[in-house]
Parts: C-alpha cells; structure tokens; sequence
C-alpha cells in the first residue's frame, strides 16, 4: 500500500490488505466504551453503522471488535515500531489485559501514560475525571525510542528540589556554582514522566478547535509521533476522526496513512491538509467509495495516472521518459496505459500494441502463449473502432488487449450542487468607522451556501481569502448550516465555500465581491 493515503473504509479490511511489516508507529483513538449515542459524532451512514457493530454486544464484544483490529495492526508494525493506544476508565483494564498484553506480550509492555486534564465538572460524590490512558507497548526489545526529540524544560520547583541535594540530603550548591546547575537543567531539559499535565485539553475557542468534540491537541500526538519515530517513518492512524495525526505527522516530514469508516472524517482530514499544505509539502491521496467525474476527468494528468494505476492494483511508472509511453505495470510487470479522456480510438490500440511487444519481448511472448492479456489500457470510455480492433487482435493474432473504463475500477457519481446568497446586514458604526473617525465603508455581509446532492449534504468549509495560486486554505474547516457572517473592509474580496456529501464528494462556489461604499458582485 502507498503512504500518504487518506482512506474511507473498515479499518479491518484495509489493515489486512496491508504488507507485513511496513509500519512505523501507530497511535490509534477508538471510540471509548461508553455508549453514548455522542460517539456518534458525523451521523454519517459508516459511522452509524460502525457504532452499531460495537454495540451488539457488551464489553465482551467490544474487546473482540477492537482485539481483532489490534492484530492486524500488531502484524503490520516493523520490528522497530510501537503502538500507542489511547482510551479511558470505561474499558483500560480490559483493553491492556484482554488485548495489549495478549497480543504485543507483557514483555513489551513499555508505559502507561496518563494524560491529565482540566474542566468543569459538576460532580458531589466522587473526584472527577479528568485523565486519559495511552498504552505505549513495542513490537519487540529492538524499538525505537527518542528522549531528545521530547525533552521539555525544568520548571522552577523542580529546579528547586533538585538543588536541595539527592534523596533529601539538604545539600545545597552555592553562588556561581548553583546558577550554572540551574542553566545547565533549563537548557538539557527532562524527558516527561509518564504523566502528562503540561498538555491542556483544547479550549471551546482554542485556535485548533475545528468543531470535532473528541479532537485531541497537535502538542499531544506530537510527543507520541517524535518519541517514536524518525523523519520520513510510516505513522498509521486506523481511527483518524478529526485527523490530529495526520496533519501532525505531515507537518513533522513523516509519511503516513490514515483510516476512517466515516467520509466527513476524512474530508475534515483532508481540509486540514489543505490548510498547511506549501510548496514543500508530499503529495497525498484520498480514496473514497464514490468519485465524480469532473474531478477525476480535469484533475493533473500525472496524478491521475499513478492514482488510477494504484486503484486497478498495479504500481506506477516513476519515470516519464524513455517508458515506451507505458503508465504503470501490475504485479507479474504486465504493461498498463492510461488516457485520461472518453472515445478513445484505434490509433491508442495501435501504437500501445507496438509500445508492449518493445517493452519486455520475453514477457510479451509468455503472455501470448498463455492467452494472457499482452497489456491493458485504462480510459474514460473507448470508441467502436478501439472496440472492434482489440476484437480483431484477439481473433486473428491471439494478442489479449484488456480495455478497462475508469467506472469499472472505481464507483464514479455526480457531485454535489452549490449556490451562495449574499445578505448585507444593518451597519454597525463600529463595523464602518477607520482609526481616524472616518467612514471605512466596511460592510458586514452574511453569506449563506445551499447544496444539493442526492446523497445528503453532509458539511460545507468555508475560505475567507481565497487565492486560486495557493488553492483552497479553510479559515472554518466545518460548517454544518452553510452560514458565516463577515466584516469586509473595502476593497475586493475572493471568499470560497465546498460543500461536501455524504459520499464524500465536494463542490466549490467562488464568491467574488468589491467594496467600496457599496457591495458589487465581481
């Protein structure tokens, strides 16, 4: 499986798809045993049903559902590589026992990490809540570990206690001696203990809040990722949710792969990506159940190619010279073209043909004899004369040319529908005054985004400076209503908004504005 890969999909039957031994680090957030209807957080129809599947049972079956995951993933890691499995008080004890020991052995048992948090909580007789587990277990003895990656600073009482000499002594370091001792500890740092109160729970109106209710903090999933991993290391997230890991490990220079039965989850993921994505960032993908076609037909020639190659279940051609015009190949290096167009024609036939009998004669030949096909092609649709000479070819010359159409590899669907409406609002004159005193002629607008799809719109994300040059960079990544309302000084104004379905397909409106006294549409 390629990495950097956002997939929508059971994490079961996409972990058991996987190479054995190919991962690096896993970090993983199952929904916590709780049955609680607000585990269900998108109300998508693979949420819901995922949710369900939990819930046929008790704890029991919970363990079984999640314990038969932790072995694929258990299979997957590297000899090098850890797993650290975050849950709380409603199943620890049973996930450490029933799973984690069971499957990674007590032997590799490395810590229990107790994150630490804050909140309200209205509770008389008994003391509150507030921390979560993480299991941090290896795959062997060999794992990897870095304290240097993770050290943070000594605070001043601890600083104090250590001045006051080991084990309580009371031996004190005196004058310039005790100053470079303090220097010393505030630059070298400590590695965490293993519990962790340094890291707050994301604030209601935190600048990393998207709107996910179980989101957990980028300070958090960086310590696991840099603990654990060196750059360009495979992290895999089987549970992404809000995609905290994935936009971390991104930003970090690691590769990685992301699972979710949810398509908002990875939408919502995929935004995020946007957002930090700059020239230097790795190319991704994102495999979804459904795909429309407009995307997929006027998307970047190369990135289609290698994409839909990698769909088929073949590997495609790194290079882009001197490949006889071939695209990719599969597994036995049976040669694969791809035309991202409709009607293709005899001439493609022809001279793929001619491109295959070139590229490796002794397999050309092997095929051949074995009635095999000698190569496929890949497109949108084929015209008659494609049709009848690959017909030709299989009657006359025994040469088995496979046509294959885009839709039989992948489901492709129509895209949602998107139209915006502009309100202006009574001014208010603290809107529309400048420093000076004088009218700015700001105005505050509201705009309200509708879509349509037959699968239900699901989300619409919302860029309040759009540059076509840098490409869609989210300022709201989740706005279930379609509404915002915003204070545009003058001057012209690119605002867009995506909606997105419950298939996971997605559409842009551009809303161009000029102000300058008056709201005009560009």
């Amino acid at each position: 499986m390629s990495v950097n890969r956002l997939i929508l999909g059971d994490n079961l039957e996409i972990l058991k798809s996987m190479e054995n031994e190919s991962v690096d680090l896993i970090y993983l957030d199952p929904p916590f045993f709780s049955n609680r209807n607000y585990e269900v957080i998108w109300g998508d129809t693979g949420e819901i049903r995922s949710f369900q599947d939990r819930w046929a049972g008790g704890i029991s079956h919970y363990i079984e559902w999640l314990k038969e995951r932790v072995i694929e993933m258990h299979r997957v890691l590297k000899p090098t590589g850890s797993i650290f499995l975050h849950c709380d008080w409603h199943a620890n004890a049973y996930i450490r026992v029933d799973i984690l020991d069971k499957v990674f052995g007590e032997k590799n048992f490395i810590n229990e990490i107790v994150w630490c948090y804050t909140a309200p909580a209205n509770v008389k007789n008994r003391f509150p809540q507030k921390h979560d587990t993480i299991y941090f277990y290896a795959k062997s003895k060999d794992y990897f570990f870095s304290s240097d990656n993770v050290k943070i600073p000594y605070n001043q009482e601890t600083v104090a206690r250590t001045n006051r000499g080991a084990g309580g002594s009371g031996l004190k370091v005196k004058g310039d001696a005790e100053e470079r001792h303090k220097n010393r500890l505030d630059k070298d740092g400590k590695v965490p203990e293993d519990y962790w109160i340094d890291i707050p729970r994301i604030q209601g109106n935190g600048n990393e809040r998207i709107g996910y209710p179980t989101q957990k903090p980028e300070a958090l999933l960086q310590r696991v990722i840099e603990c654990a991993s060196n750059e360009g290391d495979i992290i895999l997230d089987p549970f992404m949710g809000g995609g905290t890991t994935i936009a971390v490990a991104d930003r970090l220079n690691r590769q990685w792969i992301g699972i979710d039965q949810s398509p908002m989850a990875v939408k919502v993921t995929e935004f995020r990506l946007q957002k930090q994505t700059d020239l230097f960032t790795a190319p991704y993908t994102v495999q979804l159940y459904k795909y429309d076609y407009d995307t997929l037909r006027y998307k970047d020639a190369f990135e289609f190619e290698s994409w839909i190659v990698q769909q088929f279940g073949g590997t495609g051609n790194v290079k882009q010279r001197g490949d006889f015009g071939l695209d990719g190949k599969m597994g036995d290096n049976t040669p694969i073209q791809v035309k991202r167009s409709d009607n293709v024609g005899r001439n493609v036939i022809d001279n793929f043909k001619s491109a295959v009998e070139r590229y490796d004669k002794k397999l050309f030949e092997k095929n051949v004899k074995d009635k095999k096909p000698i190569g496929y092609i890949i497109a949108f649709s084929f015209g008659k004369g494609a049709v009848e000479e690959v017909a030709r070819l299989k009657t006359k010359e025994n040469r088995i040319i496979k046509l294959v159409t885009v839709e039989e590899i992948v489901p492709i669907a129509v895209k949602p529908v998107i139209g915006v409406h502009i309100n202006e609002l009574e001014r208010d004159e603290a809107d529309i005054l400048s420093v000076d005193g004088t009218s700015a002629g700001n105005r505050k607008i509201e705009f309200i985004a509708v879509g349509q799809s037959p699968a239900g719109i699901e989300f619409y994300s919302w860029d309040f400076a759009f540059n076509k040059d840098k490409g869609f960079k989210p300022s709201v990544i989740i706005d279930k209503e379609g509404k915002q309302t915003l204070t545009l000084k003058a001057g012209a104004h690119s605002i867009a908004v995506k909606v997105v379905d419950n298939d996971g397909l997605e559409n842009t409106e551009i809303v161009q504005l000029k102000i300058n006294g008056v709201v005009e549409k560009m």
